[in-house]
Formats: structure tokens, sequence, C-alpha cells
């Protein structure tokens, strides 16, 4: 298993104190996720959604992971937020032919206690022609976090641009290797 920090953009700090970690895992074509928010996790705004694929999970707060493969221009992302309701995409290219992916994570119920809140999902990408090849996976993990008072903050491994961009790739930094 993994540990990493998210970092949020210098440009949509949070008022909050929070600190975003994230786990994870990749055994052959399956992927494990989790995220875990620390601090004055009470101040985070959590609309109601029920555990299904819902779009749009990215305008509060949500987690993300994107995803390129044995084909580098094609990639994928996976959203899901504390109460289980998720969606996963495929991209032809930088944001273009976005298109629902193949896939159904199996999310987890929420957790927390005093001061944090987590959420996880397993996925299995073997139905991803680019993603099921025995090749390197380069991820962008992310997070956008909706505070009660409507600030948004937008966490990363790295942000390539002076304003957040999920999709660009050069902020898929992480690599897993085949074998994981």
């Amino acid at each position: 298993m993994i540990d990493l920090e998210l970092k949020p953009h210098p440009a949509t700090p949070p008022c909050a104190d929070f600190a975003v970690r994230v786990e994870l895992e990749r055994k052959g074509a399956w992927l494990t996720l989790r995220y875990a928010i620390w601090g004055n996790v009470d101040l985070i705004g959590l609309p109601f959604r029920e555990p299904v694929r819902t779009d749009e999970l990215w305008k509060s707060t949500c987690f993300e992971a994107f995803i390129a493969g044995a084909m580098p221009e094609r990639y994928h992302e996976l959203n899901f937020d504390l109460n289980g309701a998720w969606a996963a995409y495929s991209f032809d290219g930088y944001r273009g032919a976005m298109r629902d992916t193949a896939v159904t994570p199996v999310t987890g119920y929420p957790a927390g206690g005093d001061g944090w809140r987590c959420m996880g999902a397993l996925v299995d990408y073997s139905a991803l022609e680019d993603l099921a090849r025995p090749s390197p996976w380069r991820l962008g993990l992310t997070a956008v976090i909706e505070e009660a008072d409507g600030t948004k903050s937008y966490w990363a491994l790295h942000h390539p641009r002076d304003e957040p961009d999920f999709h660009h790739a050069g902020g898929r930094i992480l690599e897993l290797a085949a074998a994981g």
C-alpha cells in the first residue's frame, strides 16, 4: 500500500485547516483507493447522495483519480464522494471524447471519527483494453473539498498549471508498475 499526501492548489487554499491523504494499491487491473480528510471536518459541506452512479460529483466534495495506461493519450477518470456515489469516464486526449466508462467501482461506506472522514473504492479495470494490458499506469490523485460556506479547494499530488486542472497530463506523476 502506498500512502501519499495531497496539496491544495495555491490559487484555491482552504479556509479551514485540512490534510488530505490517499492510500492506494494496484494488483493487475485492480486499483484500491482510500482517501482521508483530517482536520476541521465538521466544516466540510456534504450533500447527501445515494451510493449510485452520479454525474458532476466534482461540483462539491469528492475524490478523484486520473489514470493513463498503455495508450497514454487515452485516460480515465474516477470520482467518488463520502456517501459512496461514484462516476467513471474515459477520454481520448485532453478532455476529448468524454464518455462513461464500463467499470463499476465498489465504494466503501464512509468512516470517520473526531477530526477525520474517509472513503474508499475498489475498481476492476480489466474491461478497459489500455488498463488491462500489463503495462505501467500513470496516475493523478486529486480531491475537491467544499466547505460549508461554499469555499472550494482543489487538492492534488502535483499541480502543473497556474489554475487547477486535474485533466492536465502533467498532473499524472505517480507511476504504478504493472506487476503491482
